[in-house]
C-alpha cells in the first residue's frame, strides 16, 4: 500500500529541505481545488540548484516507490513541476515564485506545518 497525500508531501518538502530548498511551503489544496490535495512550493538559488532540488525529490520519493506522473520545465529550471498526482511539487527560480506568488494566488489554502523542516526564513 502507497503513502497518504500529506505523508507523500512531507516526504517531498523533506527531500527539498534536506538540498537546501528555500522557503519551503506546504499548502493544503483539498478546500480550494479538485486536482490535488497539496501543494509544495520552493525555491532555489539558481537554476542548477532548482535541477538538484527536482532530481533530489524524485531520487527520494523513488526510494519510496512513488513515481511523478508528469514533469514539467526542468530543462529551463525556472519553474519546475512534478505531479505525484495528490501533491504536486513546485520549484521555482526566485524571480519567477515572486512573479507567480501562488500563496497569495491560492490565499484561501490552509499551510501545513513541516516535519522537521528548519523555519522558513522571512523574505
Amino acid at each position: 500500500m502507497g503513502l497518504e497525500a500529506l505523508d507523500k508531501a512531507q516526504a517531498i518538502a523533506g527531500a527539498l529541505d534536506k538540498r537546501g530548498g528555500l522557503d519551503i511551503q506546504l499548502l493544503d489544496m483539498q478546500q480550494v481545488m479538485t486536482i490535488c490535495d497539496y501543494f509544495v512550493i520552493c525555491h532555489g538559488r539558481s537554476k542548477v540548484h532548482c535541477q538538484a532540488l527536482a532530481d533530489a525529490v524524485e531520487e527520494h520519493m523513488d526510494s519510496l516507490s512513488v513515481y511523478p506522473l508528469h514533469r514539467e520545465g526542468v530543462r529551463d529550471a525556472t519553474w519546475i513541476i512534478l505531479d505525484y498526482l495528490h501533491v504536486v511539487v513546485h520549484i521555482f527560480a526566485e524571480e519567477a515564485r515572486h512573479f507567480y506568488d501562488l500563496r497569495r494566488l491560492w490565499g484561501d489554502a490552509t499551510e501545513v506545518p513541516l516535519r522537521g523542516a528548519k523555519p522558513a526564513d522571512d523574505e
